[in-house]
């Protein structure tokens, strides 16, 4: 019984190891969308020259294809940030679920003994 609870405290650390990874993954996309927002901000009422950046340089695009990639990028993070609140819903679910054996096999060891 002592192993299966080792196993168990185990399972739980990587569940929120897991979990941590996600959250740090889904807090970066929400930051990246938050930046194409202000940089779709900017360029709404900008009527001179608009610019992107490949690579290492920036060059001039116009103002329809800077704004489609912005739109493309933003509804790619959008997708992946639920995606991310799919599987951190998944993992929560998972790690409450064996937290909850957990406490049924203290008890148990605890009237055992």
């Amino acid at each position: 019984m002592e192993k299966d609870v080792e196993k168990l405290i185990i399972q739980l650390q990587m569940l929120n190891q897991q979990l941590q990874s996600v959250l740090v993954q889904k807090q970066t996309l929400m930051l990246h969308n938050t930046e194409i927002d202000h940089a779709m901000e900017e360029i709404k009422d900008n009527t001179g020259k608009v610019f992107s950046i490949i690579g290492p340089v920036l060059i001039e695009k116009e103002k329809k294809s800077v704004k489609q990639d912005l739109n493309e990028r933003k509804e790619e993070t959008e997708l992946r940030i639920k995606t991310l609140e799919k599987q951190e819903k998944m993992l929560k679910d998972k790690i409450k679920e064996l937290q909850e054996k957990f406490k049924e096999m203290q008890s148990a060891l605890g009237t055992a003994e």
